[in-house]
């Protein structure tokens, strides 16, 4: 064991001299320590349940004969960061997660770990701590939120943040948004539709590192506690097996994540987190890889944005593994990969079944032959940049629009509910990128305003920065290299004209290369001066979105 270095013998007395100080007796010290990894906060709805989860999985622990010790990692609620300066800090969490639970981990000498994240960066970044520290790890998450219900409608946070600009549309009342503030959402847990935090929940299954479930069993079920206590049972026979993060996430096993990631029309983030995930795990991840798994897998499930079903649907629907059981039937899973049941993943979803047909289409009845998120390229993002494609009207997968540009998000919502933007309109929101923000700022709020106003058939949106899970409609974001970086989106004009073709992959600004030319000649990229602290080290550090916002690596 691990713990035996700094745990036995007579040179380590100092060391049992803490641990006596903590309460941990003589048998406990004689056991393996299992580290949980506890986000539990008063802050955050998916993270306030955190507390009861872990509890339940500190009983599995010493179930099975370990001696279960708990430490934090922090999380931000992007749904209140959202849409002012508390955004740039929601992004830059991820690292600080890794970083942070790395040290704490090779600073104590755990055996095994239990992750229990939930929310956006909090899952991702510990999966990436996973991969680092690559000692046998299982996670097991607070769970999602029911949807709320308005008016007898089952609804979620993108339905309020999309209230907010139909109020300002004068479409609905005071009276009105505030039963929506009030009644969408409902419970603890992570938000009800196929945001980012249940996006990687759900990838975390089939990655491997979740017991089934984990995605989709809601926060408020008494099945969520008993989940936990399976996954701090199941840490023991990792830790027994030597079965390590990495040999779980693999080529093949992040190849699978990507193909569900397309079958369950999941967030745009994610195409930020599976690249940062490979790069812990020494994977090669090149967005190309997206569309090439886009083409041959179609889209399975329509959830909330992209549709009216929710997380509690999907679960009762058969969950993660009906849908994975869905996609082996052409052979677009590798089921031989090793998971944290012991097991490989085929012989976890063998005795899956899709019990129904609505909220998880079958294979040869999809919602759309390919997949549900694109990456486009063109001379304005010639590295890419991603769209929710399952969240798209059809009449806006492809569209050709003036240009009306904006250098922050501030001042394209203020622009927005002044009723300046019109149909047929490209909106551009730059200088929010991943060193240009910095922090890289989510654009529910333009995209929710732009939706409730009833535009979202009849406008685009393209950005350096990146979108909620929550958003719908023709959103394009990530673009690369990002404007801070000197990327052709720094020269776009009001006016120009910007050609978008989803379903061919292709984003083009139609300016020719000589007024381009003209334009760097003239036009100075604009620099940030006013950051410090923890944003400035961040900015000075990190890659570009097509590479996953990962902090560069320093050569000693």
């Amino acid at each position: 064991m691990i713990k035996e270095k700094i745990v036995d013998g007579s040179h380590n007395a100092p060391h049992r001299s803490l641990y006596h100080a903590l309460g941990i007796t003589k048998e406990e010290q004689s056991k393996p320590f299992i580290g949980i990894v506890s986000s539990h906060n008063e802050i955050v709805p998916g993270h306030m349940n955190i507390d009861k989860i872990v509890e339940a999985v500190k009983i599995g622990v010493a179930m099975a004969g370990g001696t279960p010790i708990v430490f934090p990692a922090i999380a931000v609620c992007d749904g209140i960061a959202m849409g002012h300066n508390g955004m740039k800090y929601s992004l830059i969490t991820r690292d600080m997660i890794a970083d942070s639970t790395e040290a704490m981990v090779r600073a104590h000498g755990f055996d095994g770990l239990v992750m229990v994240p939930n929310c956006d960066k909090n899952v991702p970044g510990l999966l990436m701590a996973a991969a680092r520290v690559n000692i046998p790890t299982i996670f097991v998450s607070g769970g999602p939120m029911l949807a709320g219900r308005v008016n007898g409608k089952k609804t979620s946070l993108s339905g309020m943040f999309e209230a907010v600009g139909a109020f300002k549309a004068g479409k609905i009342n005071e009276e009105e948004l505030t039963k929506y503030e009030e009644k969408t959402c409902p419970t603890c847990g992570s938000c009800s539709g196929m945001y980012t935090a249940n996006s990687m929940n759900c990838l975390t299954e089939v990655l491997g590192m979740g017991l089934k479930g984990n995605g989709t069993i809601p926060a408020v079920y008494s099945a969520r506690i008993e989940l936990a206590k399976h996954a701090g049972m199941q840490i023991m026979e990792l830790v027994k097996k030597n079965i390590c993060p990495r040999d779980i996430m693999t080529k093949q096993s992040i190849k699978n994540a990507l193909t569900a990631d397309m079958a369950l029309g999941c967030s745009t983030n994610s195409m930020l987190h599976l690249p940062a995930i490979a790069n812990e795990c020494g994977v090669e991840f090149n967005l190309d890889m997206a569309n090439e798994i886009s083409e041959k897998t179609p889209n399975l499930c329509h959830l909330a944005p992209a549709g009216h079903t929710y997380m509690e649907d999907l679960n009762e629907a058969g969950g993660v593994y009906a849908v994975l059981k869905e996609l082996t039937k052409l052979n677009l899973i590798d089921t031989s990969v090793m998971t944290c049941t012991g097991k490989t993943l085929g012989e976890n979803i063998e005795s899956a079944v899709n019990l129904d047909n609505e909220i998880i289409r079958n294979i040869d009845n999809p919602y759309s032959k390919t997949g549900g998120i694109a990456v486009l390229k063109g001379n304005i993002a010639p590295d890419g940049c991603v769209v929710k494609r399952s969240a798209v009207a059809p009449e806006m997968l492809k569209h050709e629009g003036p240009a009306k540009v904006y250098d922050s998000e501030e001042d394209a919502i203020a622009a927005i509910y002044a009723g300046k933007i019109v149909k047929g309109d490209v909106v551009v929101i730059r200088y929010e990128g991943p060193a240009g923000g910095p922090g890289m700022r989510e654009m529910l709020s333009p995209t929710s305003a732009i939706a409730g106003m009833g535009l979202d058939k009849d406008v685009a949106l393209i950005t350096d920065g990146r979108f909620s899970g929550a958003t719908r409609g023709a959103s394009l974001g990530h673009v690369s290299p990002e404007a801070a970086s000197g990327g052709l989106i720094a020269y776009v004009k009001d006016g120009d004209i910007i050609s978008i073709n989803i379903p061919e992959y292709k984003i083009e600004l139609k300016v020719s290369d000589e007024e381009i030319a003209k334009r760097k000649q003239t036009m100075q990229i604009k620099k940030k001066t006013d950051i410090g602290g923890c944003l400035a080290r961040y900015a000075a550090q990190v890659s570009s979105a097509d590479k996953g916002a990962i902090i560069n690596k320093f050569k000693l």
